[in-house]
């Protein structure tokens, strides 16, 4: 299966539709009068549908087993046409339109099963997604594309050149995806001084994003978060929150980081762990939707 260790939960939705047509008009009023052999086609064909979207990944190699925590389905009767509506709804990692189709196919099939004794023109078609939401298909186009960045990377062995910056350039890949321009790309020591030069620097230069990475553990020479925390204008807990809460999911020592976020005038800056892997998944677990902050702090403008 693909892998979605990466992703953050969020609430997902998707509604696939299944078209059942009938070839005579006795068919329709029979399941009206609930009048049909095998009971009444609606409820029967409803039960069978929640019974198989659960069933989904037992039947498809590639989906992933999931919670599912709302399953709504509707018929629509248009002439000879009946439409199945099925909804399906998951706070969880991935999607859930299979799911739904999936659904919408059960419920299409059994009635198919229980209205073959009575009408043999019976036809099944028009199994598709109507529409889906969450995740990162929500996110799309919505943000700033003119927005630019800094990536600072604090550490004494790479300042050195003892060591090879990873976690910097994992960080500048995320902010590509996420169509951010990077303007600079620096390595410095663990310098509280030097940690603030550059900060003042860029957020006078109007650049939108610093990102720090490194100097935010317990050492005696991790000092980010004091170099910087004195120049922010606010806080925002909820991004550091969010960061630390991804993390701890993935490694125990998650909790550990002193990971900071807030704003100097309309700059964000951002203090992330150093490590390769800490880096990484800080952003991932914040980007794109923190770009939002943008739309707040100066306007949604697009290009």
């Amino acid at each position: 299966m693909v892998d979605i260790t990466h992703k953050s939960t969020t609430l997902r939705t998707a509604v696939a539709q299944a078209v059942v047509s009938v070839s005579k008009p006795e068919t329709i009023e029979a399941i009206k009068n609930d009048t049909v052999p095998k009971g009444n086609v609606f409820a029967m064909s409803k039960a069978a549908g929640l019974l198989g979207v659960k069933r989904t990944p037992d039947i498809l190699p590639d989906c992933h087993p999931l919670p599912i925590e709302y399953t709504g389905v509707d018929y629509e009767i248009n002439g000879l046409e009946i439409t199945v509506l099925f909804t399906v709804k998951t706070i969880y990692k991935t999607g859930v339109e299979v799911e739904a189709m999936h659904g919408a196919s059960v419920v299409a099939l059994n009635m198919y099963d229980m209205l073959k004794p009575i009408d043999k023109g019976i036809e099944i078609h028009t199994i598709k997604l109507l529409n889906k939401k969450g995740g990162k298909s929500d996110f799309k186009d919505r943000f700033r594309k003119d927005l630019t960045a800094a990536v600072v990377v604090c550490s004494d062995t790479i300042s050195a050149g003892h060591k090879e910056d990873k976690a910097g350039k994992a960080i500048i890949e995320k902010l590509k995806t996420c169509d951010v321009s990077i303007t600079e790309y620096v390595i410095i020591p663990d310098e509280k001084e030097v940690i603030q030069e550059k900060v003042k620097l860029y957020q006078e230069q109007g650049i939108d994003m610093v990102i720090y990475t490194g100097g935010t553990g317990l050492s005696g020479r991790d000092v980010t978060p004091e170099a910087l925390t004195p120049l922010l204008d606010r806080h925002i807990p909820g991004i550091e929150e969010a960061i630390r809460s991804y993390g701890q999911g993935r490694t125990p020592y998650a909790m550990l980081s002193r990971s900071i976020a807030g704003t100097i005038g309309n700059t964000l800056v951002l203090a992330l762990p150093g490590s390769t892997n800490g880096a990484k998944e800080s952003m991932d677990a914040i980007f794109p939707s923190v770009l939002h902050i943008f739309r707040i702090l100066k306007g949604a403008r697009h290009d």
